[in-house]
């Protein structure tokens, strides 16, 4: 369906990828991954026409009907959210567009010739015959389908689409992509600003999908369940693996250690070979064997010694003890006063406890009051009533959903964490960035210029390397790639303290949870054990 051919591609002086292919078939489930700025979405940029190569080709069969979900959903306004998405629907579109045309004419069908009556007919017939085939008589109630399955329901149908969020306006875009219901699908982080149960129905969408798929996603148990093809954009080439991610992990590993020892065997090779033309090039009796060995080593392909991202371990120092009760949530409510006077309750009668060294998943659909319940236990907001304790000797950390704006732009990251960590020598702080993939001048860089993701990085490090007990975290691991969400999670596994979290990766969640904190239609609902047996009493509350 999209073949790329021996594809070269430079963003300024920098190569991307330099003779790489790789076949989009029909049915495939491609996962696109390798490190951020390697030259992920440039490949969706190419295929769309949005971008050009530099050497190579890109062929898509003609007729193939390619739908891309990007990040830049652009400047929406002017429709419903309904009309947004059916507008998004190519051809369709254009064929509903064309019979209301018609229609019209034919009600004023008096000035009209027999003949010129005949052909308008006969074109109504066609244009209606390919819109039933293209699905254009369910286009409503599939986009209803599609809005409601991402949390849009019925009552924001009709509201305006400048009126929703950024993050609510991608939602309204990827149902666009989705409704249309391409041949092939590319996408573009689908899973952000999604939550849980969001996720999941995509989840099953994509799975009952029968185009192809091509996308970069961070959410590593998405990347599991979906894809059965990972192409890797990495060192300036892209290779190819057969199987899911955890598949492509394990095989990469093995073919790195393979190339490893490949090019030490060559090296091994070359030196002897020199060796042999150094010591024998001046004697006249060697001469056609030194000569024959010039030639040989002249016609060898080099072999690159293989690269991997390392990660660097970074020893936290011990927090210091707190009480055993860390926070005490007792009959807690909240309710917003809005602009026009209105009264919006978000929670109510909220009671239970953070127990020392507890790792807290706090979940719930988007919108149910996670981000506030964990401002009142940092003190950000007041509760409308009841009362938040916090226990003797905590020490909080919070990560919210805006700390990002704190960080001043102008200084060094490497300024950044000095300042917030003043007792700690350059050494360490080095090692912290280090740890956390800042290496080498990136330390010097701004803050200013860097990407969300990084951001996120530089913040996480200085949370995690303060004198703190008892980390706030609200969506933690957003802009993070899959290397950095790793990295954030062995920082978390080995962190000594209390843990509050909010977070839609569920392997992240897996990984660290013991128990659950779920607010469900106001009231706070309280699971012991694993994120796995809270999401199977969770389906079984629900069936």
């Amino acid at each position: 369906m999209i073949h790329l051919s021996n594809l070269t591609k430079r963003q300024g002086q920098r190569v991307l990828y330099e003779n790489a292919s790789f076949l989009v078939r029909p049915g495939d489930r491609i996962g696109l991954v390798g490190p951020n700025g390697a030259g992920k979405t440039t490949i969706f940029r190419l295929i769309v026409g949005e971008d050009h190569p530099d050497g190579g080709s890109i062929t898509v069969l003609p007729n193939t009907v390619v739908g891309y979900f990007s990040q830049d959903v652009g400047d929406m306004r002017g429709r419903s959210a309904l009309q947004e998405v059916m507008a998004g629907s190519g051809r369709v579109s254009d064929l509903a567009a064309q019979i209301q045309t018609i229609e019209h004419q034919l009600e004023h069908s008096e000035d009209l010739t027999p003949d010129e009556l005949e052909a308008l007919m006969t074109r109504y017939g066609d244009v209606q015959g390919e819109y039933q085939q293209r699905g254009g008589y369910d286009l409503e109630p599939r986009a209803k389908a599609v809005l409601t399955g991402l949390g849009i329901g019925p009552e924001d149908f009709i509201r305006p689409v400048e009126s929703f969020s950024g993050g609510w306006k991608m939602r309204i875009a990827l149902a666009r992509i989705l409704t249309l219901a391409p041949d092939v699908l590319l996408m573009d982080e689908p899973t952000n600003h999604l939550d849980i149960e969001s996720i999941l129905w995509l989840e099953e969408w994509l799975q009952n999908f029968k185009g192809a798929i091509v996308m970069t996603s961070h959410d590593r148990e998405f990347m599991n369940r979906l894809v059965n093809r990972i192409v890797e954009i990495a060192n300036k080439s892209i290779t190819v693996y057969s199987g899911n991610y955890n598949f492509y992990l394990k095989e990469r590993d093995i073919r790195f250690e393979q190339q490893i020892a490949a090019f030490r065997r060559q090296q091994e090779m070359l030196s002897k070979e020199e060796d042999f033309i150094a010591r024998f090039a001046a004697r006249a009796s060697h001469a056609a064997q030194v000569q024959s060995r010039v030639k040989k080593l002249d016609k060898i392909e080099r072999l690159e010694e293989p690269t991997i991202a390392k990660t660097i371990q970074f020893q936290f120092n011990p927090p210091p003890r707190s009480g055993n009760d860390v926070v005490r949530l007792d009959n807690v409510s909240k309710v917003w006063t809005l602009d026009d006077g209105r009264e919006k309750p978000v929670f109510h009668g909220v009671s239970g406890v953070v127990r020392r060294l507890d790792k807290i998943a706090l979940t719930g659909v988007n919108g149910a009051g996670k981000s506030t319940l964990l401002k009142t236990i940092v003190g950000e907001t007041q509760v409308t009533s009841g009362q938040v304790v916090v226990g003797p000797s905590v020490a909080v950390g919070y990560f919210g959903q805006h700390a990002l704006d704190q960080l001043s732009p102008q200084k060094t990251v490497f300024d950044t964490v000095s300042m917030r960590i003043p007792d700690a020598s350059v050494g360490t702080i080095r090692n912290l960035l280090g740890a956390f993939l800042f290496s080498g001048d990136d330390v010097d860089k701004k803050i200013g210029v860097l990407s969300g993701g990084e951001r996120s990085r530089v913040l996480l490090a200085i949370i995690l390397a303060s004198p703190l007990n008892f980390l706030v975290l609200d969506e933690p691991t957003n802009h993070l790639d899959i290397d950095s969400r790793e990295i954030l999670l062995d920082a978390i596994k080995r962190f000594d303290g209390t843990v509050l979290i909010v977070s839609h990766d569920r392997f992240f969640l897996r990984e660290i949870v013991n128990r659950v904190f779920e607010i469900r239609a106001g009231e706070l609902r309280i699971y012991e054990g694993k994120y796995d047996d809270y999401w199977a009493k969770r389906q079984a509350e629900v069936q």
